[in-house]
C-alpha cells in the first residue's frame, strides 16, 4: 500500500450515535444502522463554499464560519442519529410538550445541549484553568504573580491535561467507546478512498484510523493557537486583566483562534512534506484515543454516506432524502388503505390483513398509537406493491389459514375459502377415527390436513395436478399430518377402492364465465381448478355417475357448488337415501350433501 495519497477529497465527517456524517461540497449525508440493524441514511443539499457571500469564503472568517456551522449542524446530526437508532414510542411527557406548548423535543434538546455543552467548555478550559493557575500564584507566596505569556504557557499546559484526561475517561464509557469505533470507520474510509481503492469494507479494514483532517487535531490547534493569541492581545492591551474579565476576553477571542486553527488544519492537510510532520504529531496521536479500530458494520455504515454524498456532489440531480422513522399504527393503516384502492384494491379489509400479518397483532388492534418501526413499513409496503400488481394477497403472504391450520398457497392451488370452512364443517359430523374418507380434487390439502387433524381418520386426498400434490404433501409435513396423496383424475387411480365419507370441491365455474372473473383468479389462480366446463356442472356429471363404486354402505359424499347450482348437483344424486342442501353464511346454497 502506497503512503502518498493519489486522491484528493473535501469530504469530510463526523461519528455520530451509531452511525457516521459525511460532508461534501453541495451535499451532506448521515448513515445510521438502526435498532433492526438496517442502515438508514439522511442526507441534505448545503450551501457549496464558492456560492457562500463573499464575506463568509474569507481567510479566518471562513473557518469561524465552518466552526459554528459544525458545533450547531453537528449536535443537530446527533440528535437526529438517536432519534433514528433509539426510536421508542414519546412518553406522555413529550406528547404534552409537543400538543399543549407546540414544542419540538428535539429542537428544544438541541438548544440545550448547545447552551450545556457551551457553559461546560468555557467551564473547563477557560474558567478553570485560570482558577488553577491563579492558585498556583498564590502558593508561591503573596503578590507573586506570572508574566503574560507564562500565564498563557500554564494555562494552555492546564487545558490540555484536561482536554486528555476528559478523552480518556469517556473512551471507557460503553457508547463514547462505539462512537469512538465510528470515529475510526470514518477516516478509514476517507483514507481508502483517498488512496485510490475501491470502496469496500475490505480495502477501508487495511487503511489507517487517524488522519490530517480531524476535530481532535483542530482542538489541539485551537488550544495551543489560544496560547499564542490570548498572550498576544494580554501584551498589546497593557493592562493586567484577570477574573471574569479574562474569561469574557478569553470568549471574545475564541472566533479568532478558530478560524486561525482551521487555516493551519487545511494548509497541513494538503503536504505530506516531513518538515511539517511534528505539527500534526500531537493531533494524531491524540486520534489513538478518540478512534477505535471498527467492525466491519460500522465500515459499511461510513461507506453508505461517504458514497451518498460523493454522488450528490458528482450528479446534482439526486434528490436528498429523510430518514425512514416509526409511524402511528393507525396512520400506516390509513396510508396503506389509500394506497391500495389507488392501486385497484378496493377491499379495505385486505389492508388490515397486510398489516395484521407483518406487524403480528390482531386487526382489531391497528387503531392504536403504537408506533410502527421503518423495517416493518418496507415489509408493509413490500406486500403491498406485490398485492397492487394483482396477485391475491394468500399468494403474496405465502399462506393462508384454513381452520385455524395454516396452509401454504401459491399459484399452484385454489386459494381455500370461507366456504370450503363450512363444507368441511359439515363434513366432520359424520367422521371419526374409525372412518375412511377420501378428499377429491384435495388442492393445497386443507380439507384433508383438517379431518385429519380433527378426527385421527383415515384420510387420503386425490388430484389430477401433480403441482397440487407437491404442494398439498408439503402443508401435510408441515401440519405433522399422515395423509395418502394419489395423482388421480377423479376416480381413475381409486378403483376397487371405498370410503365412508367423500368430500369435495371441484372445479365449477363456467368455462365462458372465467375471462370475466376477478383478475387476481383469472390470472393467477389454476384454471384447471376452476374450469368446470360449459355449464359448470360436468365434474358433479362425472362425480355422481361412479361414485356409489367408491362409498361404503351408508356411505357420506358433500360437495360444495357454485351459485345457482346446487339443486342441479341434488338432482343428479337421485338415487340416495337422502340428499339435502346447505346454505352457506350468506344463505346461498352451497353444499349438496347425499347419504348413500
Amino acid at each position: 500500500m502506497s503512503k502518498n495519497q493519489v486522491k484528493r477529497t473535501s469530504i469530510g465527517g463526523q461519528a455520530v450515535l451509531e452511525g457516521v456524517m459525511m460532508r461534501g461540497e453541495t451535499a451532506m449525508a448521515t448513515a445510521v444502522r438502526d435498532a433492526d440493524g438496517i442502515i438508514r441514511v439522511e442526507s441534505e443539499r448545503i450551501t457549496p463554499p464558492k456560492k457562500r457571500n463573499w464575506f463568509f469564503r474569507l481567510p479566518v472568517v471562513r473557518g469561524v464560519y465552518a466552526f459554528v456551522q459544525s458545533l450547531v449542524g453537528g449536535t443537530k446530526v446527533l440528535m437526529r442519529s438517536a432519534e433514528v437508532y433509539g426510536e421508542g414510542e414519546p412518553s406522555k411527557f413529550e406528547k404534552w410538550l409537543a400538543e399543549k406548548l407546540k414544542i419540538n423535543v428535539m429542537s428544544a434538546v438541541t438548544t440545550i445541549s448547545l447552551i450545556i455543552g457551551f457553559a461546560l467548555a468555557v467551564f473547563l478550559f477557560i474558567f478553570l484553568p485560570q482558577a488553577v493557575r491563579r492558585l498556583i500564584e498564590r502558593l508561591c507566596g503573596q503578590g507573586f504573580q506570572f508574566s503574560v505569556l507564562a500565564k498563557n504557557f500554564i494555562e494552555g499546559g492546564i487545558k490540555l491535561l484536561i482536554f486528555i484526561g476528559y478523552i480518556v475517561i469517556c473512551s471507557f464509557i460503553k457508547d463514547v467507546k462505539r462512537t469512538f469505533m465510528y470515529h475510526g470507520a470514518e477516516h478509514k474510509t476517507i483514507s481508502c478512498y483517498e488512496r485510490g481503492f475501491e470502496l469496500t469494507v475490505e480495502n477501508a479494514r487495511k487503511c489507517p484510523r487517524v488522519h490530517d483532517r480531524c476535530g481532535t487535531t483542530f482542538l489541539v490547534f485551537v488550544m495551543v493557537i489560544s496560547i499564542l493569541v490570548f498572550a498576544l492581545v494580554e501584551s498589546l492591551i497593557g493592562v493586567n486583566v484577570e477574573k471574569i474579565y479574562r474569561v469574557l476576553l478569553k470568549i471574545a477571542l475564541l472566533p479568532v483562534v478558530a478560524g486561525l486553527s482551521y487555516e493551519l488544519l487545511k494548509a497541513l492537510s494538503k503536504t505530506n512534506c516531513f518538515i511539517f510532520y511534528p505539527l500534526k504529531l500531537p493531533g494524531l496521536l491524540l486520534q489513538r484515543i478518540t478512534t477505535k479500530e471498527p467492525d466491519d458494520q460500522m465500515l459499511e455504515v461510513a461507506i453508505k454516506a461517504f458514497t451518498t454524498v460523493r454522488e450528490m456532489d458528482e450528479d446534482k440531480t439526486i434528490p436528498p432524502q429523510k430518514f425512514a422513522v416509526s409511524v402511528k399504527m393507525k396512520d400506516v393503516l390509513a396510508t396503506l388503505k389509500e394506497k391500495l384502492e389507488k392501486g385497484g384494491v378496493s377491499e379495505p379489509a385486505e389492508a388490515e390483513w397486510i398489516m395484521s400479518i407483518t406487524l403480528g397483532v390482531k386487526r382489531d388492534e391497528l387503531q392504536s398509537d403504537k408506533l410502527v418501526s421503518p423495517e416493518k413499513i418496507e415489509k408493509i409496503n413490500a406486500l403491498a406493491d406485490e398485492r397492487i400488481t394483482g396477485r391475491p394477497l394468500w399468494y403474496c403472504v405465502g399462506d393462508t389459514e384454513f381452520f385455524g391450520y395454516t396452509i401454504k398457497v401459491d399459484e399452484r392451488v385454489l386459494i381455500p375459502r370461507p366456504e370450503t370452512e363450512l363444507l368441511v364443517e359439515n363434513a366432520l359430523k359424520y367422521i371419526d377415527k374409525d372412518k375412511k374418507v377420501l378428499d377429491l380434487c384435495t388442492g393445497s390439502g386443507a380439507i384433508a390436513i383438517t379431518v385429519k387433524k380433527k378426527t385421527d381418520a383415515s384420510v387420503t386426498a386425490s388430484d389430477v395436478s401433480d403441482k397440487a400434490l407437491q404442494l398439498a404433501k408439503e402443508n401435510a409435513i408441515n401440519n405433522k399430518t399422515e395423509i395418502e396423496f394419489v395423482e388421480s383424475d377423479l376416480f381413475s387411480a381409486l378403483k376397487g377402492r371405498k370410503f365412508d365419507v367423500i368430500i369435495s370441491n371441484p372445479p365449477y365455474i363456467k368455462s365462458e364465465d372465467i375471462n370475466n372473473l376477478q383478475r387476481e383468479i383469472k390470472d393467477y389462480e389454476p384454471i384447471i381448478a376452476l374450469d368446470g366446463g360449459k355449464d359448470g356442472l360436468d365434474f358433479y356429471r362425472a362425480i355422481s355417475k361412479n361414485i356409489k363404486d367408491y362409498l361404503n354402505s351408508d356411505g357420506v359424499v358433500l360437495l360444495e357448488c357454485g351459485i345457482g347450482q346446487a339443486e342441479k348437483v341434488k338432482n343428479m344424486f337421485s338415487g340416495f337415501s337422502n340428499v339435502e342442501i346447505i346454505k352457506d353464511y350468506e344463505n346461498i346454497d352451497r353444499i349438496v350433501k347425499a347419504v348413500l
